[in-house]
């Protein structure tokens, strides 16, 4: 072993990431994310353990220390414990692609395709706020979008309730845009199962999280249903959590998270496990540059992936977030025809600003999921 890691640090990056930085011995340095929307100190305690284990050990060993994490805990798997794991495997991958001088995906097998597909979010309560954030959309190079399903909707609420949202698709569609439809996990399944007759006619991409992933039984029973393709996959953490709907058929297209799905190293298994399913894989990642870069490499070497959620910036506390900010060379996230181009730098394609981001952690963030409610003073799933 002639090279070992001695120092891992993290970085609580405004509005709401947390970054991941790896040096060795030999002075190489490899960035991860391992954002956890709302958690993000509950995964910086986390890597208290990581540091234990893996400081003055050998960098290049990523799946000895992915198992190591995942199994030498005893208590496995959930978001803090996975999404910590998640950045420290991102960084370890993009140390071996720059010491070797090859992107990630070189490692993983090669390319498979010459570009990648992309969409975008937006949002707007009104047919003609959605129509603007799409237009936009469009300018900056997408042909698809995702949006919210729905607001404010009550576990059973009146069949009017869902008019807007068809409203919503139809103006999207009229531009010639494709889009997602993500229900949120905040449709219940009385209103669910409404809401995914009423989309069939307008033919989205997908409908995302119908139901919450803790309803197994209900997403199958949901699934029989509708013709419409199911996505889910952003609060699965493992391949064991996604093996039960994939048993069952249940799911069309997987999305886990990169920065909480056990990195680089999970995603790539639970891609291959989803293949064996006729199943797609469309990472979620409205997170930081280094998740959205992570999530490249995976798609530029895996057969079955379709398209690639990104985000150009957050508005949070009056300020946009430029997810751009920290890379120094942002025309690997251009967006082109709805495609961005396989990245070819070494490790994950981006070279880290590491003053700015040191700059921007001095004052951290205390990012929380908003609270919802609903007409009645309910609390919605956010």
């Amino acid at each position: 072993m002639t090279d070992v890691i001695t120092q891992i640090e993290t970085f609580l990056v405004p509005p709401r990431w947390l970054f991941v930085r790896v040096e060795t011995a030999e002075g190489r340095i490899g960035w991860g994310e391992a954002s956890l929307e709302g958690h993000a100190e509950a995964v910086e305690g986390a890597f208290e353990s990581l540091r234990d284990r893996f400081l003055n050990t050998d960098p290049e060993r990523i799946e000895d220390v992915w198992q190591t994490a995942y199994r030498l805990g005893f208590y496995r798997g959930g978001p803090v414990l996975m999404s910590a794991l998640s950045g420290l495997d991102q960084a370890l991958w993009d140390l071996k692609g720059q010491k070797l001088g090859v992107p990630v995906w070189q490692l993983l097998g090669g390319q498979v395709r010459d570009r990648i597909a992309v969409y975008a979010w937006i949002g707007g309560d009104r047919p003609s706020d959605v129509e603007d954030a799409a237009k936009l959309r469009k300018s900056q190079g997408f042909k698809a979008v995702k949006m919210n399903g729905t607001e404010d909707l009550n576990w059973l609420d009146s069949p009017r309730a869902l008019d807007a949202t068809v409203e919503r698709v139809q103006a999207v569609r009229a531009l010639g845009m494709d889009t997602g439809i993500d229900f949120h996990g905040r449709v219940h399944k009385a209103m669910a199962k409404q809401l995914a007759v009423k989309l069939e006619p307008l033919g989205p991409l997908f409908i995302e999280e119908p139901l919450l992933s803790e309803h197994p039984e209900a997403i199958a029973q949901l699934s029989r249903l509708t013709s419409l393709p199911i996505a889910l996959g952003e609060r699965l953490y493992s391949r064991w959590d996604c093996k039960p709907f994939l048993e069952a058929a249940s799911v069309d297209i997987l999305q886990p998270d990169l920065s909480h799905a056990g990195g680089i190293s999970e995603v790539r298994r639970i891609a291959s496990l989803a293949e064996a399913y006729d199943v797609a894989l469309a990472p979620h990642c409205p997170l930081g540059p280094i998740a959205l870069a992570a999530c490249l490499q995976v798609a530029a070497a895996t057969p079955n992936f379709v398209i690639q959620e990104m985000s150009l910036g957050i508005h949070y506390n009056d300020r946009e977030h430029d997810l751009l900010t920290y890379v120094t060379d942002a025309s690997v996230f251009d967006v082109t025809d709805g495609h961005v181009a396989v990245p070819m730098g070494a490790g994950l394609g981006i070279i880290i600003d590491e003053d700015k981001v040191r700059q921007a952690a001095r004052d951290g963030h205390r990012w929380r999921n908003p609270a919802w409610r609903g007409a009645d003073g309910g609390l919605r799933e956010w």
